[in-house]
Order: C-alpha cells, then sequence, then structure tokens
C-alpha cells in the first residue's frame, strides 16, 4: 500500500512569537516512527516535509497527485487557531480523488479529536495517541470507498453521524519498534533528534504530555543497548556527532531512573558524542550528571516553573524550590549552564508570587543572559486542552475559547497582575522580532553585539522591576499608560540592538 505522511505547514505570528512551542518536542519524531513501522510491514512510504523544507500547498499537491497515495496521513500541530489552510488543502485532495484515505495523527488531534472531525470531514480518522500500531491496523484494514475500520487507537465517524474511539494501550516495550526514518531535512537540522523515553511520570497540571498515550505506564525507556544501537547507526550512515534526546523526561523515575542514565552515560562516553537532554530537577543528581558530561552531555532543559513553594504546588510539580536550587547548583559545578522553563504568570498569581519569583531568578543568576531573561521575565501559562488546569478553569468559568476550543486563555484573578503581564508580553515580542534573525540564525551576530544585549538585558529587568514596584505599591496603570511604556520600552530596544521590529 503507498502511504505519504505529511508535516504540513506552520507559522508562527508575531503575537504568538515568545511562546512556548506549539507541540511536545517530542513529537518530532512521530512521522518518523510510523513510516518506520508501516515500512516494516511491507508498506511503500514518503515523507513529505513541507515545513522544514518550506514548502507552499500548491508544492505539497503536486505531491500528492504524483504519489496518488491509498492513505494520506497528517501530522496535525496546532497553530495557536483554527488551521483553515490545512482544512481547505485537505477538503481539496479529497474531492479531487488524490486519496481515498486521509487520518490524522499527533498531540493535538488526539485531544482534540471530536472537534477536528466535526470541522473537518475530509479526514476519515484520527489516530489516537502512539501512532505506529493503529496505523499499521489502519494500512492493513482500509478498503477505499468503505467506512474507516474500528481498530484500537482510531477515531472515526459512526453510521448515525457520531465519533466513536476504540481506546488503545500504549505498548510496553518500544525496543520492539522499529527506529524512525529520518529525512533528509531532519539531517539537516544541528542536532539528530532521539526519543529515548516515552512519557512523564509528574502530573504537572500545565503539561499535556501524557494525554497522548492514555492509559498505562506513565514513563517508559528504551533500553539503554537499544538507544545505542541507534545512535552508532546515524553515526556510521551519517557521520553525526551531535545529537539531542526529545523526551519529555530524560530519567526514569527513582533510582533505577538513575542507575539507567548512568548506564547510557557509560555506553556514550567511548562514542565521543555531544548530546542534550530534558528533565525534571527532581532527577538531577551528582553522580548521573557529572558521568553524563564526561559523556559528552553539552546543554539541559529544566523545568523550575516558579521560585515559590505555593505556586509551584498550585501547578502539582511534586518539586520544590530548594530543588531548584539545588539542580542548577549540581549542572553548575558540572559546567553546564541549564535552559529552564519557567511561568512568570499563573492565572491565581498575586504580585507577592511575582515577587518572589523575581527574587529567585536575581538570586540563581538567571537574569544575566538576554534569551533566557527574556523568556522568564514574560511567560505566562498557556491553557491546552488536555490538561488540568483547563478542565479546572473551564469548571470555574474563567476560561475563555475565542478562536479554537483546544486553547483557552484564563483570566488572572488579580488585575495588577494581567497589567504587568500584558505589558511584558508587548515589550519581550517586540525584542524577539528584532532578534529573530539572529537567534534563528539566519544573521551572523555583529561585532559588539554582547555589549548591546546586556543593555538590552538591563533595560527588560529594570522596566519589571520598576512595574512591579509600581504596582505593589497600590498604583494602577492605565491602558494608555502600558502603551506608552511598551512604545517607549520598544524604541529604546531597537535602538541599543540598532535594529527596528519586523
Amino acid at each position: 500500500m503507498k502511504i505519504l505522511l505529511l508535516e504540513h505547514p506552520r507559522s508562527v505570528t508575531l503575537e504568538r512569537c515568545n511562546d512556548i512551542a506549539n507541540t511536545p518536542l517530542s513529537s518530532c519524531l512521530l512521522t518518523g516512527y510510523a513510516a518506520g513501522m508501516l515500512k516494516s510491514k511491507g508498506h511503500d512510504v514518503e515523507i513529505v516535509e513541507s515545513y522544514l523544507d518550506k514548502l507552499s500547498y500548491e508544492e505539497i499537491g503536486k505531491a500528492v497527485s504524483a504519489a496518488k497515495p491509498d492513505i494520506l496521513g497528517v501530522h496535525m500541530v496546532y497553530h495557536w487557531k483554527e488551521d483553515h489552510a490545512l482544512f481547505d488543502f485537505l477538503r481539496r485532495t479529497k474531492s479531487e480523488r488524490l486519496s481515498p484515505a486521509i487520518t490524522a495523527y499527533g498531540f493535538y488531534p488526539t485531544v482534540a479529536f471530536e472537534s477536528v472531525l466535526k470541522q473537518c470531514r475530509a479526514i476519515d480518522s484520527i489516530i489516537i495517541g502512539e501512532p505506529e500500531m493503529p496505523f499499521a491496523g489502519l494500512a492493513s484494514a482500509v478498503s477505499p470507498g468503505r467506512p474507516a475500520p474500528r481498530i484500537p487507537g482510531l477515531a472515526v465517524r459512526d453510521e448515525s453521524g457520531g465519533i466513536s474511539c476504540l481506546k488503545q494501550r500504549p505498548a510496553e516495550n518500544l525496543d520492539e519498534f522499529p527506529f524512525p526514518v529520518r529525512t533528509e531535512a531532519l539531517y539537516r537540522l544541528p542536532e539528530v533528534n532521539l526519543l529515548g523515553s516515552r512519557g512523564c511520570y509528574g502530573k504537572c497540571t500545565f503539561c499535556y504530555i501524557n494525554s497522548l498515550y492514555g492509559p498505562g505506564p506513565s514513563w517508559r525507556g528504551r533500553g539503554p543497548e537499544n538507544i545505542i544501537e541507534e545512535i552508532d547507526g546515524v553515526m556510521a550512515d551519517r557521520g553525526a556527532r551531535d545529537f539531542y534526546f526529545t523526551d519529555p523526561n530524560f530519567f526514569g523515575p527513582g533510582q533505577r531512573g538513575q542507575e539507567r542514565a548512568l548506564r547510557i552515560a557509560s555506553l556514550l562516553k567511548p562514542r565521543n558524542v555531544r548530546f542534550g537532554i530534558e528533565g525534571r530537577v527532581n532527577d538531577i543528581h551528582d553522580e548521573a550528571i557529572g558521568a553524563l558530561v564526561e559523556a559528552g552531555l553539552r546543554h539541559i532543559l529544566i523545568g523550575l516553573e516558579s521560585g515559590r513553594d505555593e505556586s509551584l504546588k498550585r501547578m502539582n510539580k511534586m518539586t520544590t524550590v530548594a530543588q531548584n536550587e539545588r539542580a542548577l547548583g549540581i549542572l553548575r559545578k558540572h559546567g553546564v549552564e541549564p535552559n529552564v522553563g519557567f511561568i512568570m504568570f499563573e492565572p491565581d498569581s498575586s504580585p507577592a508570587d511575582i515577587r518572589v519569583n523575581l527574587e529567585f531568578l536575581k538570586r540563581n543568576d538567571l537574569l544575566r543572559n538576554l534569551p533566557v531573561t527574556a523568556n522568564v521575565l514574560y511567560h505566562h501559562q498557556i491553557i491546552l486542552e488536555g490538561t488540568q488546569a483547563y478542565h479546572h478553569l473551564r469548571k470555574e468559568g474563567r476560561i475563555d475559547t475565542p478562536s479554537s476550543s483546544y486553547e483557552g486563555t484564563a483570566y488572572f484573578k488579580n488585575p495588577a497582575v494581567a497589567t504587568l503581564a500584558d505589558m511584558m508580553r508587548q515589550v519581550t515580542n517586540i525584542l524577539f522580532s528584532c532578534m529573530e534573525g539572529i537567534w534563528s540564525g539566519r544573521v551572523i551576530e555583529p561585532p559588539g553585539s554582547r555589549e548591546r544585549y546586556a543593555r538590552a538585558n538591563r533595560l527588560l529587568v529594570e522596566l519589571f522591576e520598576n512595574s512591579l514596584s509600581a504596582l505593589e505599591k497600590g498604583e494602577r496603570l492605565s491602558r494608555e499608560e502600558v502603551t506608552s511604556l511598551v512604545q517607549g520600552a520598544g524604541r529604546e530596544i531597537a535602538g541599543i540592538l540598532k535594529a527596528l521590529p519586523a
């Protein structure tokens, strides 16, 4: 059977340029794993990397027309709004009979499968959860002109027009899956992405990682030897030395997780590679981090999220401020300056919470690097369907879903926090627009940039702290005053960086 897998075009608008990724990084290999499984079953599989290759829908249409696939699979990624361009393309594809069966997969359609199937009738089915086994089942059972089959892990329309779904249980042994297929576009990235585990044993209220996987163990790891076999194959085929583990949590829980990390480190060390990982702060321990650094660990993302224990409890992080600071100390001891996740503005934040957060960032030297400063002084909690926060706020009537039921806008309880969050959002968007060329790697960093970055960094910190102090004193900034502050800061930032907002 001929199957075409599509990574559809995606866009980032100015007002969302400073927001988190619109799909978890671990989704980057969903298409590759689906392709690997389908190929192992004898199917002819083609991947169209329209996002990385910057293809238009006209070019994608030509590829679909040339392939005439029996199944068109779409890795559907959220655009912060309904994706009318994608839906229109799929409708044309179906009306022109370029593919008799269209299925979607990914984090977004898994969580919002009912609304997606209602919005776009060109989509015949949606794979719920991990795509490998349901896609293989679909490929073996689909028949042109007949309704999509009912198999575990597939949501379809029933005869009455409703939507039915048979749940699948995630695979227990990830080592049994074929390695993912990687395209030339993926190999052009600075690092080769790997997925050494799936899920996370954490239960943060803002996270929907585990919503993809459904019932079963919340964290599953591949065997260290299986991971190394994949790495050895990539090194032999491509000569690659730089890798990134896209796992939401590289470390498994408890002592067994630490022992597994040590085993991976021992296998990586003689291979002379460099790699990055992501993890929870409570899994950052001296022995494992030391071994991983010796094996080539160069960067890590850890989710600090807050500098106040009360906030961490609200988010159900199951971590403490003390653990945050301990993790920072261990990583810096071994020469690794982490990238950090931080939610400055929660829906329930008070000015006191914001002040404690600011002092935590200052105390731990997290306001010295411009991209880090811009992120930690801005980020509000994004509320996505599939998270505990979404359902809690919706039940309280504190969430608005104007453009998509998948993402909600939460109302801040405290007006002063809302004002500061709005102002910092606008200012940091100006900064990100000014720096987009350099931070994306498209523009070479000009001489003398470090000093200019330091000045812009100081400006952001001063603006934040001065505004917070005024709000703490009971001052209320009008919309006009906020606009004036944003415009003034924007002009100053543009002047410092010798660039105007795009």
